[in-house]
């Protein structure tokens, strides 16, 4: 039987973290550990459906609340989302908080959470973003390179932009993980340029990786609550994700 935990008391720098643990099952052993971020709509049912979907093929997720410094729980309201002009402005304010220094440590806290709680075996962590915390992924990547070992992005956004001072291009080369990146057709918040950046980039720093392009899909494509989504796509992606994580954790 499925099930998610939850967890309000992930200590950290700044306040506790409210987050949810997924298991493949309540048989009481430890899995390899995978860490989620959400896309900038934070958790709600969708990002519940897709923990526990990476979870069933044999690991325990982590999902944090991102926007834990703000907001405890889901952070859009029921029947909202962030294309309603009511909510946009708050997922922009509560975003702008989690500068690379806040998210580093938050980082420290969540591995510190891996390593406590019984669900999480020892051993290398898998980490997976979407959208905005696609770079979180990368960072927590090149954070914790001694311990993350695969990481992934889809439909990440603005990895590369020349005009970000804080892009994780700065921080490929401490990268010892296996990568993935999804990225979107023609998605606007990740341009070809920035793709080649990044790819060359992490080219450059010897960083073993992969970059996918998925035709036909827009930015989101693997939210199930956006009118993007793209069902073909997502099940894509997760095959994407099933292999780099066999492949890595196991």
């Amino acid at each position: 039987m499925s099930r998610a935990i939850s967890i309000n008391a992930i200590d950290a720098a700044e306040a506790t973290i409210d987050a949810h643990i997924f298991t493949p099952d309540d048989g009481g052993r430890a899995w390899p550990a995978v860490v989620l971020f959400t896309d900038i709509g934070g958790l709600r049912a969708c990002y519940h459906d897709k923990a526990q979907t990476i979870a069933d093929d044999g690991y325990a997720v982590l999902m944090p609340n991102v926007y834990y410094r703000d907001q405890a729980g889901p952070v859009v309201p029921a029947g909202k989302s962030f294309r309603d002009d009511d909510v946009r402005p708050t997922l922009f304010e509560y975003a702008g908080h989690l500068t690379p220094e806040a998210q580093a440590r938050d980082f420290e806290a969540l591995v510190a959470t891996i390593d406590a709680e019984p669900e999480f075996a020892g051993g290398p962590i898998g980490v997976v973003g979407y959208c905005m915390t696609g770079a979180f992924a990368l960072r927590m990547a090149a954070r914790h390179a001694e311990r993350v070992a695969a990481v992934a992005g889809f439909h990440s956004a603005r990895l590369a932009a020349q005009d970000d001072d804080n892009s994780p291009l700065g921080l490929v080369d401490r990268i010892k993980a296996r990568v993935f990146l999804g990225h979107a057709d023609g998605d606007e918040l990740m341009p070809p340029e920035q793709i080649g950046a990044l790819d060359r980039a992490l080219a450059a720093a010897g960083v073993d990786f992969t970059t996918e392009l998925f035709a036909g899909a827009g930015h989101g494509f693997t939210a199930a609550d956006a009118p993007v989504y793209n069902e073909a796509a997502d099940a894509r992606h997760y095959k994407r994700l099933s292999t780099l994580f066999e492949e890595t954790l196991s």
